[in-house]
């Protein structure tokens, strides 16, 4: 899952769960009790003994009123020139992927920019996504469906995919290899991460099919 053979810097999703928490005076049992997990569950992700689909972040940030980017994102300085090595970048693994980010949280523009590395059957899940700004998708391996408005286009190396980011989207990885693929998205609105949404709609249910859409 490792394109480029280096390891990208993993965050402590247990520890950013806690400090939240407590940041927010909220205790085990109040958080279980607002997102419908178990107390127990809960303080299996706190200690690290377990990692939570990010669909489980999701109720988790919703609970906790963040952005469920708030687990694995530190909010950096922002900078006129963002350099990134591939050491060193933020990654959010999920069953059957991992998003890493380009630099766009550190920039000072609205561009946000990330990898996408998707096993087989490694989806967005089964609900859509939409968000201010300017979607750009260019596959560099691997064979990814990205269907947008109920339209399914399937992209292969090299292909790429331009769209409105306001339009139902969500994206797969049907074929029998790993794909490997860049997004960005530009021209958002000031105050929107339109990355949270990707990583909030990714899910914990392998091989779910998406509906068939029209053909393009």
């Amino acid at each position: 899952m490792e394109p480029f053979g280096k390891e990208a810097e993993s965050i402590d999703v247990g520890a950013r769960l806690r400090q939240l928490r407590d940041e927010r005076d909220v205790s085990m049992r109040a958080l279980a009790r607002r997102s419908g997990l178990s107390a127990n569950a809960l303080s299996m992700i706190e200690r690290g003994l377990t990692s939570p689909s990010v669909s489980t972040l999701s109720k988790l940030a919703n609970a906790l009123q963040v952005p469920v980017t708030a687990f694995f994102r530190q909010e950096p300085s922002r900078e006129k020139v963002v350099f990134r090595k591939s050491s060193e970048r933020t990654r959010v693994s999920f069953l059957r992927g991992v998003i890493e980010g380009l630099g766009g949280e550190s920039f000072t523009g609205r561009v946000e920019a990330f990898l996408l590395t998707l096993e087989n059957g490694g989806s967005s899940g089964p609900s859509h996504m939409l968000h201010s700004g300017h979607e750009l998708v260019f596959v560099m391996r691997g064979v990814l469906e990205y269907e947008v408005e109920g339209t399914r286009y399937v992209l292969e190396a090299g292909d790429s995919l331009l769209f409105s980011s306001q339009m139902n989207h969500r994206w797969r990885n049907s074929g029998g290899s790993v794909v490997n693929a860049i997004i960005v998205i530009s021209g958002f609105d000031e105050n929107e991460r339109p990355s949270e949404y990707h990583v909030a709609a990714v899910f914990d249910k392998p091989g779910e099919d998406l509906p068939e859409p029209q053909e393009v």
